[in-house]
């Protein structure tokens, strides 16, 4: 395999830039071309290529975001935009392509592969709910955001008496809200995967306060509810002022840490190795301390478990 390509594909997240340099300079390291496709597939469709080099990907591995940019395809889904990026690739003489993203970017690699382009996919979303890795690249940037959020937030809660709510990403995982709720000792953790009611929680905030608790601190992933609505509910139960805080996607941005940008070189490099073997439609992952190849199919096949025996331990570690 002598050209290959890269894009980064839904929703940026600390660490891609690392995967990035680390699939260019090992593909070149190789002896192949390497070529960036510049937002997703929106790119491949559109012909948005651009060659790499090492100086490329110079002075990126501690920065955020994407270098290559990112963008959703409604386009790609279709059979006339699926045409179109393949000609491009054929154009180009691209053998193999390297996705970085979550399950969406996953199910373009996969129908590439089955038209004969050999794919590997990387898990890089701060959610955290790809199978078959215990960590995808942001994940760990993620929570560390967040926890330095509500070190400044617990200030003022004390210092005010208040309880906060402060909502993280996550529709359908609660894994960013689960890992930063136990790190910063949040009171109270809410996520969709658990069934909740307003009225336990405002009862464990009343029990806190009888003990003489200055505040609380309240961790919700945005699947879970409105940090408003919660607010609001708790507010009327209680009676105490309670304030909400959307970090928004202040949680995808930030320099990577140290874990994010190691997991993503060694990925990136990975990734180079399979293709140059003649693998295809695989992710390499992260299980255990190793790196772990898995069919594309199998991850779209299977749901991530959520982390019971932790969710268990923040519960008895805020009484």
């Amino acid at each position: 395999m002598k050209r290959i390509g890269i894009l980064t594909s839904g929703g940026d997240a600390p660490g891609m830039n690392a995967a990035i340099r680390a699939v260019v300079r090992s593909g070149i390291y190789n002896d192949m071309e390497v070529y960036g496709i510049r937002r997703g597939y929106a790119g491949l469709i559109n012909g948005d290529f651009v060659k790499m080099d090492l100086g490329s990907v110079g002075d990126i591995i501690h920065r955020g975001g994407t270098i290559l940019r990112t963008a959703r395809s409604e386009e790609f889904k279709t059979p006339e935009g699926m045409e179109k990026a393949l000609k491009n690739i054929e154009a180009l003489g691209l053998e193999g392509l390297v996705v970085i993203g979550g399950d969406g970017s996953f199910r373009g690699a996969i129908e590439l592969s089955k038209r004969g382009v050999a794919t590997i996919g990387i898990p890089g979303t701060i959610d955290n709910d790809i199978p078959f890795t215990d960590y995808s690249i942001g994940f760990d940037t993620a929570v560390n955001t967040v926890v330095e959020a509500v070190n400044k937030i617990r200030d003022t809660a004390t210092s005010h008496e208040r309880t906060f709510i402060i909502e993280v990403m996550g529709r359908e995982s609660g894994n960013l809200a689960l890992y930063s709720g136990v790190a910063c000792g949040a009171e109270t953790i809410l996520v969709p995967e658990m069934p909740f009611t307003i009225k336990d929680v405002c009862e464990k905030i009343m029990s806190g306060f009888r003990r003489g608790k200055l505040h609380s601190i309240i961790i919700l992933a945005e699947g879970a509810g409105q940090g408003f609505d919660v607010g609001r509910e708790i507010k009327n139960i209680t009676g105490f002022e309670t304030r909400i805080i959307v970090l928004g996607h202040l949680q995808r941005g930030g320099t990577p840490t140290a874990f994010d940008r190691i997991l993503a070189s060694q990925m990136g490099g990975k990734a180079v190795e399979l293709l140059k073997s003649g693998v295809s439609n695989k992710m390499v992952g992260w299980v255990k301390g190793e790196l772990l190849v898995t069919d594309l199919e199998q991850i779209l096949t299977t749901n991530k478990p959520f982390n019971m025996e932790l969710y268990e331990l923040a519960n008895i570690l805020s009484i």
